[in-house]
């Protein structure tokens, strides 16, 4: 086993899964975390497998979607719930629904790739169940039948939605497509208990890295303020996974690097209108316009979670700020880092929520009867570079045993494990052959009572209702 010491900095998705995955090949890794506990930043709600949310983004970047949440997958699978998603063009949208279909069809192709290099990935169902079309004629006929309890079949999935959707306001077909859900709090807990488990890890929450510096041209001095105690470590290799901080520690080390920086949120809502399991909603429009994209998420408690890709609801205006060329940490409005460090005004939980209430009831009428039921989910994102349309991201490198992983959606983070892994092994710090192993037995080896557990300690402690805990629909 290697005697080298890294420190991953940061603890959301991208640091603790890094950790995680360099701590199950035998690594030693130290873990610090600024907050109270691990993977608490923006809202992530969806498995992008495939990328069909993002009419904007290319097909690579769809593809390398559909390939990292597969991995995801397969490493947290007790934190999907595991139910389609219905992509609908309003009539007012200037795009066709058939837009979409080489897209769907190019990923059904590389679904099955990938399940002929390796059989473990068939996690999204059957190839042929991938993508499916639906027409009018067959949701109005769909209208007519009970919602079930648990759903079992694509139809009786597509019940709640033909019975309460407006379908007059749409274009046809409808995409049903196998994009699941994606629980924060069950990510956070599986990554949580993983590392606890791990001797190879030691975490370090309520730390802030206050100093880096470079000893020599392959050691690193960290000093850092935990529980009020200040401390310092020598490491040998630095990982900054800061998050939308991440700019604050290349500072810190002394690197630059170009970056943009987005605020949003996403809002958590009460809805006793239906009997049924609903499928996850996209109706797709035009990001930052009056009517861009409307995102209807279902959790278990009749809680659903909801975007609205315009400025009043999960967009901000001025929310998307850029770096300068004195530092390579986007700045963002003092507003935002209020709600972030000290949390949000009750006026303004509730006028947004509502907003987000008024958005979604103008597809689902019904749903206008709907509550805001507490704080939104919200955070910033760091996107690497100047476009602010990317979706996938990766890891950086720097010369001196450093190296950053800047990740815009979640599924990307083993891309990055994989890449760091190969780094470590040129440097000898770990065997080639444990590169792109993906073994994770402690992390396999924790339960879903435990996870679910840990899960709702989480939402308390974070302030939110305990249903966000749970999922619908549990794997087979």
């Amino acid at each position: 086993m290697s005697d080298k010491k890294i420190a991953v900095i940061g603890g959301g998705i991208a640091g603790a899964s890094i950790a995680l995955y360099l701590s199950e090949i035998g690594l030693k890794v130290d873990l610090f975390e600024k907050g109270t506990s691990l993977v608490n930043g923006p809202p992530i709600c969806h498995l992008h497998a495939g990328g069909n949310l993002y009419r904007e983004i290319p097909d690579e970047q769809c593809v390398t979607l559909l390939e990292e949440s597969i991995e995801a997958l397969r490493l947290y699978p007790d934190s999907i719930d595991y139910r389609p998603t219905v992509i609908a063009v309003p009539k007012h949208d200037p795009g066709q629904p058939l837009d979409l279909l080489p897209r769907l069809t190019l990923l059904q192709d590389e679904y099955q790739k990938l399940i002929d290099k390796d059989s473990n990935n068939k996690v999204l169902g059957e190839v042929n169940d991938y993508y499916r079309l639906v027409e009018l004629e067959e949701l109005q006929h769909l209208a007519t039948l009970d919602e079930q309890k648990v759903p079992s079949t694509s139809e009786e999935w597509l019940i709640p939605f033909a019975k309460h959707t407006d379908l007059s306001l749409l274009k046809f077909p409808v995409v049903l497509v196998q994009e699941f859900g994606w629980n924060v709090f069950r990510l956070g807990a599986t990554a949580a208990l993983s590392l606890e488990k791990n001797a190879n890890c030691q975490i370090h929450l309520n730390s802030k890295v206050t100093k880096l510096s470079q000893q020599q041209p392959e050691k690193w001095q960290l000093n850092y303020v935990e529980d009020d105690v200040e401390g310092e470590h020598e490491f040998d290799y630095v990982i900054n996974a800061a998050g939308f901080r991440t700019g604050e520690i290349d500072d810190l080390a002394g690197f630059h690097r170009d970056r943009l920086v987005e605020f949003k949120a996403a809002y958590v809502t009460h809805w006793e209108g239906t009997g049924g399991f609903w499928p996850e909603v996209i109706f797709h429009g035009t990001r930052g316009t009056p009517q861009g994209m409307a995102q209807f998420t279902p959790y278990p408690g009749n809680l659903v979670q909801l975007h609205g890709m315009t400025e009043d609801i999960t967009l901000f205006k001025d929310g998307l700020v850029e770096n300068t060329e004195n530092s390579s940490q986007p700045q963002l409005d003092a507003k935002f880092l209020r709600k972030i460090d000290k949390g949000w005004l009750e006026q303004e939980i509730a006028g947004r929520g509502q907003l987000s209430i008024d958005f979604l009831s103008q597809y689902i009428p019904a749903f206008k009867d709907a509550s805001v039921a507490g704080k939104p989910l919200f955070g910033a994102q760091q996107i690497p570079g100047d476009d602010s349309t990317l979706r996938t991201a990766g890891i950086s490198f720097e010369s001196n045993h450093y190296a950053r992983c800047e990740i815009v959606k979640a599924s990307s983070v083993l891309t990055c494990a994989d890449a760091l892994t190969e780094k470590l092994a040129e440097l000898g710090f770990v065997d080639r052959e444990k590169v792109g192993a993906r073994l994770f037995p402690i992390t396999d080896s924790i339960d879903d009572q435990a996870i679910t557990e840990r899960s709702e300690l989480y939402t308390q402690q974070r302030g939110y209702p305990i249903a966000l805990a749970y999922r619908n629909i549990k794997q087979d």
